[in-house]
């Protein structure tokens, strides 16, 4: 199993990275210019897959988190809760920032984009 590498300079991670004229592994640190030979040719990748449940708890947990903006200007349509938190991301397949609300409702959690 792999252990994650840190940089001497910076103490930031180090990731992998290919010198195609060599035709060695490195890793390499994204704040400085530090580089380190891999020890190991190999190189793993963990893809996590968050189940539906999880996702509810995120939204639910967006509508409590007291940094988030709110907004009394807009009603939630399943409820009908007159307050929501707001913020943006980037949505999926989509190019540039969607603003999504969350209905502060702790019985609803309903999400919705403008």
């Amino acid at each position: 199993m792999s252990t994650m590498k840190f940089c001497r300079e910076c103490n930031n991670i180090l990731y992998p990275k290919e010198d195609r004229d060599q035709k060695i592994l490195l890793y390499a640190c994204r704040n400085c210019d530090h580089q380190e030979v891999a020890d190991n040719n190999c190189v793993y990748r963990n893809e996590i897959h968050h189940s539906v449940g999880e996702r509810t708890q995120v939204l639910q947990d967006v509508a409590a988190d007291p940094t988030l903006p709110r907004t009394k200007s807009v009603r939630c349509t399943q409820c009908g809760h007159g307050e929501a938190v707001f913020f943006q991301a980037t949505a999926r397949g989509e190019e540039g920032m969607t603003l999504f609300f969350v209905c502060c409702n702790p019985n609803c959690g309903h999400r919705w984009r403008d």
